[in-house]
């Protein structure tokens, strides 16, 4: 589902962002709690808030050499995606949602441009989820979340998608490898893990889920550098079967794969791929 043209300019029912400043600890450290650091996560609050609703959270991280500022902007210079998600509540093709966009950067704003520490970052970013971010941005907002305990946060599961592109799909799988308990829907696109699908049956059984209590929306362009890489992923999962079953559905399957014929590794493509995962998700 391509996005409609008109959809990039302003819309007039409009959302805000705003900026959620937090505490959290030095992610490689982070169990000792040694360094405290003080970030920020933008957040989208949509048209017609009410505190007398309550709201589903999207949480969509960023890529390399970028940071929680790259898809929405700030509540200053809002981009053009703010845009996007504007017009698509506005119209009831998406639903209104809070949208977290993080950040794994560290220490510094160019942690993301490092490869390799980018990496690492992805792989720990689980803690600070948890037990910081979470709490810090659903207990302050009108969500489904009722306090800052793991069981709180795991009752609420149901009402909690992440989402990632490259380096954001990488965390993303990786929030699905530390954090099955506490999301139901995952959405990476175009950065793939590994390409054990027994691995991946394992992260779920050993979790104790069965295939309905999850759902993957994966994407990817045909003539994405990491699509053949992302693709042979997916395809190991999906032979896995009994733990991985593909549909465009909950009710038939867990697993959605949506191959954009032709687009390459960018920005745009990233767009189209969030567009389509917010508009399916709690609204399918």
């Amino acid at each position: 589902m391509q996005i409609p043209d008109t959809y990039w300019q302003e819309a007039q029912n409009q959302g805000s962002l705003v900026e959620l400043n937090y505490t959290t600890y030095e992610s490689m450290s982070y169990d000792a709690k040694s360094e405290t650091l003080e970030k920020r996560a933008v957040v989208y609050i949509p048209y017609g808030y009410s505190e007398d609703q309550k709201y589903n959270v999207f949480y969509l991280m960023h890529g390399g050499w970028s940071d929680e500022t790259t898809y929405l902007g700030t509540p200053d210079r809002p981009s053009e995606y703010k845009n996007v998600l504007d017009h698509a509540m506005e119209d009831g093709v998406m639903e209104p949602i809070v949208v977290v966009c993080p950040t794994y950067n560290n220490t510094s704003g160019e942690d993301s441009g490092n490869y390799s520490l980018a990496i690492q970052l992805t792989d720990n970013y689980h803690n600070e989820l948890i037990n910081d971010l979470i709490p810090a941005v659903e207990l302050q907002y009108s969500t489904y979340l009722t306090g800052s305990t793991k069981d709180e946060i795991k009752a609420s599961r149901d009402h909690r998608a992440f989402c990632g592109f490259s380096m954001g799909s990488v965390a993303t799988w990786r929030t699905f490898q530390y954090c099955l308990d506490y999301f139901r829907y995952f959405m990476p696109s175009s950065g793939n893990l590994t390409t054990d699908g027994e691995y991946m049956a394992s992260i779920v059984e050993n979790a104790g889920y069965d295939w309905n209590d999850f759902f993957i929306f994966a994407a990817s362009g045909t003539d994405d550098f990491a699509y053949l890489a992302f693709y042979r992923q997916i395809q190991a999962m999906a032979d896995v079967d009994d733990v991985f079953k593909v549909a465009d559905n909950e009710t038939d399957g867990n697993l959605y794969f949506l191959e954009e014929e032709g687009a390459t590794h960018n920005g745009n493509a990233a767009m189209l791929y969030f567009y389509n995962g917010m508009c399916w998700i709690w609204n399918s």
